[in-house]
């Protein structure tokens, strides 16, 4: 007989799992305290690295079921979900998301449902991608300035080039004008390809 798992996530500590955990039980699965893993975790972390997802992945065996309340609690990203799905998949675990009307994710209807989202997913980020570079064309041909704000004035970046060919140490220069080596080599790198 297929055992039931639930695997909860929240972002913050501000948040608590209770709810989706109350809201599995509500959906008529009984899972047994020990088979339920809550963690307080960013999405954006791989579900590989959760640990206590981890664990719970340890605990399962073929024909047990994972039950969820939302596709976003396995991750945002939907390659990281697609991935984690299809590994669970060959175990032989069962995937049931709520939110998606209680599909069993590796079936083949749940399939389907994955590919559509991962679709859905991929056009909205072509389109934010297409509305990000409209904007910065037109933000150019309005005379906008683009990308990160100079940290020294042309003036001061004239003297880090005399204190350079002075041959004064970068680790200087960068505390006299109260800034980072980095910024010192990328000047110096700057007249080195002028050359």
């Amino acid at each position: 007989m297929p055992r039931n798992f639930a695997y909860a996530r929240v972002s913050t500590i501000a948040q608590n799992t209770e709810n989706q955990v109350q809201e599995i039980e509500a959906a008529g699965f009984k899972i047994e305290p020990h088979r339920i893993a809550t963690e307080i975790i960013s999405g954006s972390m791989p579900i590989s690295r959760r640990k206590g997802f981890g664990r719970l992945l340890d605990k399962m065996e073929r024909g047990d079921v994972l039950v969820v309340t939302k596709l976003d609690r396995l991750g945002r990203d939907a390659i990281d979900v697609s991935t984690t799905l299809s590994k669970l998949e060959k175990m032989g675990i069962k995937v049931h998301c709520l939110a998606l009307g209680g599909v069993d994710l590796t079936s083949s209807a749940g399939k389907m449902t994955m590919e559509v989202i991962n679709t859905v997913a991929q056009f909205e980020r072509d389109l934010l991608i297409e509305r990000t570079q409209s904007g910065l064309v037109r933000a150019k041909l309005n005379g906008k300035a683009l990308g990160r704000p100079k940290i020294l004035s042309e003036l001061q970046r004239q003297k880090v080039i005399e204190h350079l060919q002075e041959g004064k140490a970068i680790a200087l220069v960068a505390r006299n004008f109260n800034t980072s080596r980095q910024t010192i080599m990328r000047i110096r790198d700057g007249l080195r390809s002028n050359h």
